[in-house]
């Protein structure tokens, strides 16, 4: 690896919009529990004309092991797109307690209500994407397997919208539940004691199928938290389905660099975002995206 300069610098968006929460009170899935109601926060691209500008829009998802959500892979993250010229929604998906199939509910749910509002916000719901990292690159790994292209029937317009994104960007995801797992992430999401089936479903790179879109996918050797061949296994299946996609694996850097929002960013380390960052960008680019 060559590039040596500082990751791309990130932006100032506008201020984001209030969260709103995903689901009605009295349709919320798993009960009305009021702690930890999944929301979305748009940050949209400013400066655009209502009505008459679109640009392409990505949802994103912090990681956190199914059991946080980590600050420096949301609102960051968000502002960094805003400055590529794409809107951006943060998700705040449910996490333990919460089991699956709660926060890939939620997920799908984001991405219906994106385009349910795509003329309000200036979204071209042709170009809906999803972003994570980690266990939420695990979680965009099912929102790019496990969809529908919309609920014909659904009383509520916005279950009638569909929830297959355009684009997949994984950032070190969790991807197998079979081998190289992150054993906290599936306990997170299965239980302590998932079986052979649930841990098979789940195991996304076994879910790739013709429908699934572009992806991105990014990864280091050096990975001690989530094994590298979770990515590996992923692109494989991509090239297995003639799936258009890219993959880079670095050689040095630790779990959950983000987009170098963390302080404690190593000399080595910077470069390495860098690289994705700007790798990422014209990739999106390469899809007419930007």
């Amino acid at each position: 690896m060559t590039q040596t300069t500082a990751p791309t610098a990130v932006q100032p968006a506008s201020t984001p919009h209030p969260p709103l929460d995903l689901w009605p009170a009295d349709q919320l899935p798993g009960g009305p529990n009021q702690e930890g109601r999944p929301r979305l926060t748009p940050y949209l691209v400013p400066g655009l004309v209502p009505g008459k500008d679109v640009r392409a829009a990505v949802v994103v998802c912090p990681g956190g092991g199914y059991g946080t959500r980590a600050g420096h892979e949301g609102e960051p993250v968000a502002r960094w797109l805003n400055s590529l010229g794409l809107h951006a929604f943060l998700l705040d998906y449910r996490v333990a307690p919460h089991r699956h199939p709660l926060p890939l509910g939620d997920g799908q749910r984001a991405l219906r209500t994106v385009r349910h509002r795509a003329a309000e916000w200036g979204v071209d719901p042709s170009r809906v994407g999803v972003l994570g990292f980690s266990a939420s690159g695990h979680l965009a790994s099912t929102l790019a397997t496990f969809f529908d292209s919309g609920q014909p029937s659904a009383q509520e317009p916005i279950q009638r919208q569909s929830c297959r994104p355009d684009a997949a960007i994984l950032c070190y995801p969790v991807i197998s539940f079979l081998q190289f797992t992150h054993t906290g992430s599936m306990h997170n999401l299965l239980g302590t004691s998932p079986t052979l089936e649930q841990r098979r479903l789940l195991s996304t790179d076994l879910q790739v199928a013709a429908q699934t879109p572009p992806t991105f996918l990014w990864h280091t050797a050096a990975d001690a938290g989530v094994p590298v061949e979770n990515s590996l296994l992923f692109a494989a299946a991509l090239a297995r389905h003639s799936i258009p996609h890219a993959l880079h694996v670095f050689p040095t850097g630790r779990h959950g660099l983000g987009i170098g929002a963390r302080p404690d960013l190593t000399p080595e380390e910077r470069p390495v975002v860098a690289a994705w960052m700007r790798l990422c960008a014209e990739w999106l680019e390469a899809l007419d995206w930007r």
